[in-house]
């Protein structure tokens, strides 16, 4: 009996040996990667680590010191930007305040001479994409800025763009709001499966609208992967602690599955390739701290006790620190043990 095999991927966009330098430093080191068909790739990282950049050499709006674009194969390198027919979003709307919700649709469509027909038809589609449709002869001036910002992404559905990038396009949004567009973004993409690139400095933005994230640091992709996979096993402490993911903890190896650290020594059951005397790297989930109450274990004083809404976080005056249901006292001292990861 024949197994039922699943296709191979379709790679729309790939990026090779891409470099980019801002007033002589290096931004952009070697970037390499690729975008399937129909899937969302998050570039996630600090501001400065050159996301936006790499957009604009994508869309052809900034030119790479070297390296290469493609789609399907073919170099960008000689396609104007207009005729490579990807849609951009920005945080800002970019929309033409004195123009309708109609109009601002209307205006990429116009520049491309498409028939007045299909000019309708096309907005008419677009508008009821993002759920926009009764605000079609509304001045964008009188919407929200969620609602603006649907109208941005119906301006750039409406092209029929081949991929779509965000650039922080919910950076203006409140919290509540910026959930909710998020949940509804991830449903148009995957519904209209147009390949995506999103571009975003806020991790649970990511963890909500990536098929896959990646990492950029100093000019480096340093880690990719499904959202999670990477919060599961993050490749270094920067991940770690840029991801928020918990203590990241520097100490020496000391053999026999021991690490000497602030908190003491730590017994550890992870694989390492640190020799005796070497420093190694250790993450410790709130989460896998466990307060003792036989005396046994690591020892600490309560600095700080903030009340969060699943609970109060507690950080020791080591640093260290986890959650827990109990109010605790600022200056007790207190016992634990704790499960740590080795990072690489």
């Amino acid at each position: 009996m024949l197994k039922a095999t699943r296709p191979p991927e379709i790679i729309m966009l790939e990026l090779i040996d891409t470099h980019k330098s801002y007033e002589d430093q290096p931004l952009l080191s070697g970037i390499s990667f690729v975008v399937e068909a129909g899937e969302t790739v998050c570039l996630l990282g600090a501001s400065g680590s050159g996301k936006s950049t790499l957009l604009r050499i994508i869309a052809g709006l900034e030119q790479s010191e070297s390296g290469q674009v493609l789609w399907n194969g073919k170099d960008l390198a000689s396609v104007p930007t207009h005729q490579r027919n990807f849609g951009l979003v920005f945080q800002d709307y970019a929309l033409f305040p004195h123009l309708t919700v109609t109009e601002n649709v209307a205006f990429g469509l116009k520049m491309q001479n498409l028939p007045n027909d299909d000019i309708k038809l096309r907005i008419t589609a677009s508008l009821e994409q993002v759920n926009m449709s009764s605000f079609a002869n509304r001045r964008v001036t009188d919407l929200s800025g969620g609602e603006q910002q649907r109208v941005a992404l119906a301006r750039a559905l409406a092209p029929r763009p081949r991929l779509l990038m965000f650039d922080e396009p919910l950076g203006a949004l409140d919290r509540t709001l910026r959930d909710h567009l998020l949940s509804e973004l991830r449903v148009i993409l995957h519904d209209s499966g147009v390949p995506a690139i999103y571009v975003t400095h806020d991790q649970e933005e990511a963890i909500a609208i990536a098929d896959r994230i990646m990492l950029l640091h100093d000019g480096h992709i340093v880690q990719q992967g499904m959202p999670a996979e990477v919060f599961a096993h993050p490749a270094s402490g920067w991940v770690a602690n840029f991801l928020g993911l918990g203590n990241v903890i520097e100490g020496k190896w000391l053999g026999n599955g021991q690490v000497e650290t602030k908190l003491g020594v730590i017994e550890v059951d992870c694989e390492t390739e640190a020799s005796k005397g070497e420093a190694v790297t250790l993450l410790i989930r709130p989460e896998r701290v466990y307060l003792t109450e036989d005396g046994s274990g690591l020892k600490g004083r309560v600095a700080d006790v903030l009340f969060q809404k699943n609970g109060f976080r507690v950080t020791l005056e080591s640093g260290l620190y986890f959650y827990t249901a109990d109010l605790l006292k600022v200056g007790e001292r207190l016992t634990f043990t704790l499960v740590p990861e080795c990072l690489g």
